[in-house]
């Protein structure tokens, strides 16, 4: 078996650093809601920017975004949308900050009518890349086509997150071997 090309090609620091998301989280399914938030924070961080530079200041965004906890970002004001703005550990953009606190109000919403954002995904799952985006559109802040699209494919919804020999992929269809093929 192979690795996704991608890995191999790698050189150290970096080939470590991705290595370990690739092989503990990339494609891996998420059931916990605030984790789920915290990968669309990630994704959205991303846009723009490397992958590389968003895992590097992941424990900044934990930080900064109160583990990811949906209520307690969608009660943010001002003062913590200033707060965002100055942390030198978080990417500081104003679009991406708003977007997270009213992404979390959304998703507040979806928890009340779906049960949780799992079942809210649940629930539109199978769909094509393109009827994703028209949710996400619909549904949420900052969310274009790669964003969506990365988002899906890094929690399992969408196939690509890896090499169908990569042992990686191999160990997400144990786990779940209905979850990439619908």
């Amino acid at each position: 078996m192979s690795y996704c090309t991608y890995i191999p090609n790698m050189t150290e620091p970096s080939k470590s650093l991705h290595k370990k998301y690739h092989d503990f989280h990339y494609g891996f399914p998420i059931h916990d809601d605030n984790e789920l938030f915290g990968r669309l924070i990630l994704e959205i961080n991303q846009a723009g920017l490397s992958w590389e530079t968003i895992l590097k200041k992941e424990d900044g965004f934990r930080r900064a975004y109160d583990n990811f906890n949906i209520q307690k970002i969608a009660a943010y004001t001002e003062v913590d949308r200033e707060r965002l703005l100055n942390d030198p550990g978080i990417i500081r953009n104003k679009l991406k900050i708003n977007a997270a606190i009213e992404n979390a109000k959304a998703l507040l919403l979806l928890q009340e009518e779906y049960g949780s954002f799992e079942k809210w995904l649940e629930h539109h799952h199978p769909k094509t890349r393109d009827e994703w985006m028209k949710i996400f559109k619909k549904t949420f802040k900052f969310t274009g086509g790669e964003i969506v699209n990365e988002f899906l494919m890094s929690i399992g919804y969408l196939k690509g997150a890896h090499d169908e020999d990569c042992p990686v992929h191999q160990q997400i269809l144990r786990l779940n071997p209905m979850w990439m093929k619908k």
